[in-house]
């Protein structure tokens, strides 16, 4: 009896091994088949196509959109995207100084970093490049001209740049450029520390605890952790950087993949740098992935308070895998849950809908329960949720389009066009007046177009020209309304305006630097915080749970 289950169950164990084998290699020859119809095709496209195809971009392109519906954060990286990739999480690369934007398929510079190349060279946010090293980038074909700026610290470069109009040529040198996560920290009084921490890359933890231990040095006794607008980057930096305030040995983060070997519990490794200075971290809705992970171990361990507003909810990891001719894939290969168990992603990619494209949210189907180490109620399904959430302001949807416009860019320029010199950085503010002044600047302005707007342009055009003339005083008649009426919808998000207004001048004028310095006076989050760490009282109740 004993040998015929034992010979039963070899026979299953065998089944078993043929069915997985079976199924591992018609798996293999499905990757295979699909390959090989993909190569077969391109080549018959390289020979036969009437027109000449570039391979490089053809694949690139091809690539890309397989990937595209998979999530967001899985991407291919052809070898100039690698090098850009690298730059990011270095913190350092050979260049100019200064940030980039487009603007007609011409870079467009945003703002310049104090003290580099460009700074010092007198190139302005506002100057339109059309020329490096003698080549002119209208006539480039490839996807990012910018990319030229890059290059081997102290090499020559020259371009030429539009400024009001006219061309202006500049001869200067690429210097290292490093990218430093910590614009700024400062004492915003006696007793209370600021620092800001843009960006997880690997200078992130050396410039936190650089920040924080020259602030104690000052005499801080508690700390604003500003992380709001913080996009993440590098998991371990972000394990480091919650290991300052949380004991060693405690777990800050796990994964949970696919891959056995990738699904690991993060603990801190370190002595931490301090475990009892009050701790208040800031957030926002742009806050995501390794801003989360610092926040979620903070808030799950009851280390600080929360405040501002739910972050973006990002809880999937990336990791590098090399491929051929030095390209690169960044796939999604685990999802991250903070210490009390919580996996804080909103969107649900794997269920996508296949006819509207539209991505639907965990929370959408409930959320769950968990508790911090004082046991208050912390939940998951999207993002996190402040323990003291900031006023959430509406935007209208005239707003929206504004922002999505380059309407509040151009008039910070024509701003600055028109004032040499502004208040100091603490005590600058933009008006009543000032938002007057753009309204205005609005009523002439073409890159702010409400949908009615573009909708009803295109309908004209549409008319022949005998219709045209018929209509037209009627047209411009219905336009000027829809022109008021839509400067008009700015009016309730106009104290959220003049803030976005303010800051943009102040880069322009006193750099990042001078935005944070102004935000130390101005900004009601930070204000509120700062109140809430001269409260210990009520700062305790809220770690402790109490009501």
């Amino acid at each position: 009896m004993k040998k015929n289950i034992k010979n039963k169950t070899i026979v299953a164990l065998l089944i078993a091994i043929v069915f997985v084998s079976f199924s591992f290699q018609s798996k293999f020859f499905e990757v295979a088949k699909q390959i090989e119809i993909y190569t077969t095709l391109f080549k018959e496209l390289n020979m036969y196509y009437v027109n000449e195809i570039n391979p490089a971009e053809l694949t690139t392109r091809a690539l890309k959109n397989t990937l595209k519906d998979l999530d967001p954060y899985t991407n291919y990286f052809n070898e100039q995207d690698v090098e850009a990739a690298k730059i990011r999480r270095e913190g350092e690369y050979g260049g100019i100084g200064a940030s980039i934007n487009y603007r007609d398929k011409l870079p467009l510079i945003i703002s310049v970093y104090k003290g580099y190349t460009a700074d010092k060279a007198g190139l302005k946010p506002g100057d339109i490049i059309t020329k490096i090293d003698n080549q002119t980038l209208e006539e480039l074909e490839r996807e990012d001209p910018s990319s030229l700026l890059l290059g081997i610290p102290d090499s020559p470069i020259s371009m030429e740049i539009i400024r009001k109009g006219k061309k202006i040529q500049f001869d200067l040198k690429r210097e290292k450029i490093e990218i430093n996560p910590v614009p700024f920290f400062k004492k915003i009084d006696k007793e209370t520390g600021y620092i800001v921490l843009t960006r997880f890359n690997e200078k992130a933890s050396s410039e936190v605890k650089k920040a924080f231990e020259s602030l104690k040095e000052e005499g801080i006794k508690s700390l604003i952790l500003d992380l709001r607008s913080n996009p993440g980057g590098s998991l371990s930096e972000s394990i480091r950087i919650s290991n300052f305030f949380i004991p060693k040995g405690k777990v800050i983060v796990s994964t949970k993949a696919k891959v056995k070997k990738w699904s690991n519990t993060y603990t801190g490794k370190e002595n931490p740098l301090d475990l009892e200075i009050p701790i208040v971290v800031l957030i926002n809705g742009s806050s995501a992935s390794a801003s989360e992970i610092v926040t979620g171990a903070l808030q799950d361990y009851d280390r600080a308070v929360v405040m501002g507003k739910r972050s973006f909810g990002k809880g999937l990891v990336q990791r590098y895998r090399t491929l051929s001719y030095g390209t690169q894939l960044k796939v999604t290969i685990s999802k991250y849950y903070t210490p009390s168990g919580r996996c804080i992603q909103e969107l649900d990619y794997a269920n996508r809908d296949a006819k509207t494209g539209k991505t639907p949210k965990f929370s959408d189907s409930g959320i769950n329960e968990f508790t911090t180490q004082n046991g208050r109620k912390v939940f998951d399904g999207g993002g996190i949720i402040p323990d003291i959430t900031t006023e959430n302001e509406t935007l209208t949807e005239e707003t929206k389009v504004l922002l999505d416009s380059r309407a509040l860019f151009d008039f910070a320029i024509d701003f600055n066009n028109n004032n040499k010199t502004i208040s100091s950085a603490k005590d600058f503010r933009f008006t009543d007046s000032n938002f007057k002044q753009f309204q205005v600047f609005l009523k002439t302005d073409t890159m702010f177009l409400s949908k009615e707007e573009v909708s009803f342009t295109k309908a004209y055009k549409f008319l022949n020209d005998s219709q045209n003339r018929k209509i037209k005083k009627e047209y411009f008649i219905i336009m000027n309304t829809l022109k008021t009426e839509k400067i008009n919808g700015l009016e309730s998000n106009k104290e959220f305006l003049k803030n976005e207004l303010k800051e943009m001048i102040l880069d322009q004028y006193y750099y990042q630097e001078g935005v944070y310095e102004n935000k130390l006076i101005s900004d009601k989050t930070v204000l509120e915080a700062v109140k809430l760490l001269k409260n210990p009282t009520k700062y305790n109740q809220i770690l402790s749970g109490e009501k």
